[in-house]
């Protein structure tokens, strides 16, 4: 079996209001009527705060794809290492620090920028992990990237259940700001997304290291992988001149009513479950509207999402790094014994990825 012994952040320093990102966002813009219509939108996403790798200056100023995914390579470096160094060494989930030697694979994460080699390789000369260390970088999952990570770590895990893997989230999504797209899905991603990075440690039981966990942890039992056909214009990214623009779909509320409403159901069904028996949904908050249909279609109370409220409030959608924001919070929790819970994510694709979950 594989079991989340520990997670760690990375938070990037420059914190915005919501509504100090709102007056920029009219500064930058031209004012019309359409887009004074979008502005509400800011003040209805349940968003608070957000983090970025550049100061709000940047966002004044245009900037090549050159120039933009520069910096993604740079800070992805940095904010990535801060989320090891606190997952490895995080003494609220272990007993004693993990050796960055003992790491057996490393699988990172991301979207929002490009690198070959890739940021895992960079990483690896910045940390004395091992050189015969397993490498699996994972592009262009979007949203559903950290689930899909933790998913093929199970899998890895399972067929190698002496070893450890660690995942790194790394996304960085201030990097990818159209300054003249004023396209509403622009907006609503100016409302919405935040950069962040997050990492977990996922660790066999016949590990050495399996010992050092010091508190109740989610070991994953079954996961499920649902991608719709004929949906690839849901979200995603339209590459231009000038970067990564962003395709984001007023219908995404509306696919987890059908889509996402059939994989839950489905998965319950298949695991003998309902949903009175799941302790808790650590949900990757895509948006307030995603979280509500989640919770119209669970027929579930707001408490058993209520991380994923919390880490919509104060970092916003940090597309995949935002589902182990919600797990971290939930491991900071006091969780019983035998409580199950279910880990999911929505990306392009479009896909679902969910994850079942017992506390031990």
């Amino acid at each position: 079996m594989a079991y989340i012994c520990s997670t760690g952040v990375g938070i990037p320093e420059n914190n915005l209001s919501q509504q100090r990102i709102k007056e920029l966002v009219k500064g930058i813009f031209p004012s019309n009527n359409r887009l004074d219509r979008l502005m509400p939108v800011f003040d209805n996403a349940k968003v608070h705060n957000r983090q970025f790798v550049v100061d709000q200056e940047w966002f004044n100023e245009n900037h090549s794809f050159q120039e933009s995914n520069n910096l993604y390579q740079h800070f992805a470096q940095k904010y990535a290492l801060e989320a090891i160094d606190h997952c490895l060494g995080n003494n609220q989930f272990l007993s004693k620090d993990i050796p960055y030697e003992a790491i057996d694979m490393i699988i990172f994460v991301s979207s929002t920028g490009i690198a070959t080699p890739s940021i895992d390789a960079h990483l690896l000369n910045k940390r004395p992990f091992r050189t015969d260390i397993n490498r699996m970088p994972l592009w262009g999952l979007g949203c559903a990237g950290g689930a899909i990570g933790l998913s093929r770590t199970f899998d890895w895990i399972k067929a190698n259940s002496d070893k450890m893997a660690l995942i790194i989230c790394c996304e960085l999504c201030s990097l990818t700001f159209q300054k003249d797209d004023v396209k509403k899905s622009n907006v609503i991603g100016s409302a919405l997304f935040g950069d962040g990075v997050g990492a977990a440690l996922v660790v066999g039981e016949n590990s050495n290291f399996f010992s050092y966990r010091k508190k109740t942890v989610p070991k994953i039992t079954a996961t499920s992988s649902l991608t719709k056909k004929n949906s690839t214009n849901v979200m995603g990214w339209e590459v231009t001149h000038g970067g990564l623009e962003v395709i984001f779909s007023k219908s995404i509320p509306a696919l987890v009513n059908t889509f996402w409403n059939e994989h839950i159901n489905s998965f319950l069904y298949e695991n003998e479950l309902t949903e009175e028996r799941i302790h808790s949904f650590i949900a990757h908050p895509g948006g307030k509207k995603v979280l509500e249909a989640m919770e119209e279609v669970l027929q579930s109370p707001k408490q058993k999402l209520s991380k994923s409220y919390k880490v919509l409030a104060n970092h916003g959608n940090m597309s995949s790094a935002t589902v182990f924001y919600v797990l971290y919070e939930w491991m900071n929790e006091s969780i019983s014994k035998g409580e199950r819970s279910i880990l999911s994510a929505l990306g392009p694709g479009f896909s679902s990825e969910l994850i079942l979950m017992e506390w031990t």
